[in-house]
């Protein structure tokens, strides 16, 4: 129901009070001219301002009685509340419940029918300026008490009264800029998936190329995500790489676009058959860039410096491939590399170094040890992320573990790489169950 204007109560309110009296307004009290309700409210919605809750609610002054008070009230069951306005200035506010009860008591219109409706009126209501934001509205209602979302508060203008909002009408407005806020960032995450899948399509489409026998499992946590893959084709072989950067979601993507950079720059026609020296070529440039110091050597950092060091990074696996020895050179920061030799009843798990490429404590001149394997035909090779293996799951509630993926691998071995892939995505959501996605998950395997 809309409010009734003051204006139109002041100058029309003639109501019946109880057999032998009737109600006339005063002719000295005349409306409180106010600013215009509809002029405010467009401006103020558009920037997402408290006046975007005003609501044209009449109001009383103190040479007003508290039968005025049951007059105004007793027109519109839409009033929750009236505020005492003096002098254009807001001083309180009648709760219209807590007035109707205590009016409703024996005697109670007798005695205080006639006075000042200030006897009934909260003398420290919420009072705000129509151009606070929602969310500073939001924080002063918190401050307030529960009584804000049950009484309204009062806006102003300029310092003159204006109207009132209501608690419902403010959480509903924050629920709907909350709303809107998710709106636009999940777009801009959208868009980012966009981009962060099309750095991914250069390397999927040489990995059709080059390799028939194939799967890529790249299963982001949120819509964007911090592991990335890397496939290069080159005359004498092909260069591949698997890493895993620091978080997941929105800064872990970043990271991952940081990362791909620094590895395109730093391949190259001499290093390419050399994975460790790549690792320690982008570790060299990752924390170059980020400004990052090596704890264990101090570096006389200030305190300030140290607070906003970013430990920033990732786990790799970066593997070479020479077509012509069949010679696999693999290096791994904190990533393993998983080898099935054909007839072989196991699965290998190839461990690399400890350290990650980047982070604070990753020595400058970190570097990472080649292992190489000769492959025959029919060898299959796969490499993993930590999503993978430290998912929690399965009745105990405990991770994946590398030794239940060599188990799965070992079973599926003979099978078509796609199959494989099936199988993996299939086994890991069973063991899942109902267990959220802890990280982000990647798996590439391929037959030689």
């Amino acid at each position: 129901m809309a409010f009734i204007k003051h204006s139109q109560c002041l100058a029309n309110l003639t109501l019946p009070y109880r057999s032998s009296h009737s109600l006339t307004m005063p002719a000295q009290i005349t409306p409180i001219p106010r600013p215009t309700a509809a002029a405010v409210l467009v401006s103020a919605t558009r920037q997402h301002l408290a006046a975007s809750l005003l609501l044209d609610v009449p109001s009383v002054t103190p040479a007003q009685t508290n039968k005025d008070v049951f007059a105004l009230f007793d027109q519109s069951a839409a009033i929750v509340g009236l505020p005492v306005v003096e002098n254009e200035q807001p001083i309180g506010l009648i709760n219209r419940n807590i007035f109707m009860d205590s009016f409703a008591r024996p005697f109670h219109r007798e005695i205080y029918g006639n006075k000042s409706c200030i006897a009934f009126m909260d003398k420290k209501p919420l009072i705000v300026d129509g151009q606070i934001s929602l969310q500073e509205l939001s924080f002063l209602a918190l401050d307030h008490g529960g009584k804000t979302l049950a009484d309204g508060f009062i806006i102003t203008v300029g310092g003159r009264y204006a109207g009132m909002g209501t608690g419902r009408d403010m959480v509903r407005a924050l629920s709907n800029l909350q709303a809107e806020k998710n709106r636009l960032v999940m777009e801009s995450i959208g868009y980012a998936s966009v981009i962060q899948r099309s750095f991914l399509r250069p390397s999927q489409q040489a990995l059709r190329t080059s390799l028939p026998d194939h799967f890529l499992i790249w299963e982001p946590r949120d819509v964007v995500g911090g592991d990335y893959f890397h496939f290069e084709i080159f005359d004498e072989g092909f260069f591949f790489a698997l890493f895993d950067c620091t978080g997941h979601g929105v800064p872990g993507a970043f990271m991952t676009l940081i990362m791909a950079s620094f590895l395109e720059n730093a391949l190259n026609a001499d290093n390419r058959r050399d994975p460790g020296a790549v690792l320690a070529e982008v570790n060299r440039r990752v924390k170059t860039a980020l400004g990052q110091i090596d704890h264990t050597q101090g570096g006389g950092a200030g305190d300030d410096e140290i607070e906003h060091r970013s430990d920033d990074g990732m786990d790799a696996a970066f593997c070479w491939f020479d077509r012509a020895r069949r010679e696999l050179t693999y290096a791994g920061a904190h990533s393993p590399l998983l080898l099935r030799r054909a007839g072989e009843s196991e699965v290998r798990l190839i461990e690399g170094d400890r350290l990650g490429v980047g982070y604070a404590a990753t020595p400058l001149t970190q570097s990472w040890r080649n292992q190489s394997f000769t492959l025959a035909p029919g060898a299959t090779v796969y490499l993993c992320t930590d999503g993978m293996v430290d998912q929690p799951g399965g009745s105990k509630r405990i991770a994946f573990g590398k030794k239940r993926l060599c188990q799965l691998l070992l079973e599926q071995g003979e099978k078509p790489m796609v199959q494989q892939q099936a199988a993996i995505v299939e086994a890991l959501a069973a063991y899942q169950g109902d267990e959220p996605r802890r990280d982000d998950v990647s798996m590439f395997g391929f037959r030689i």
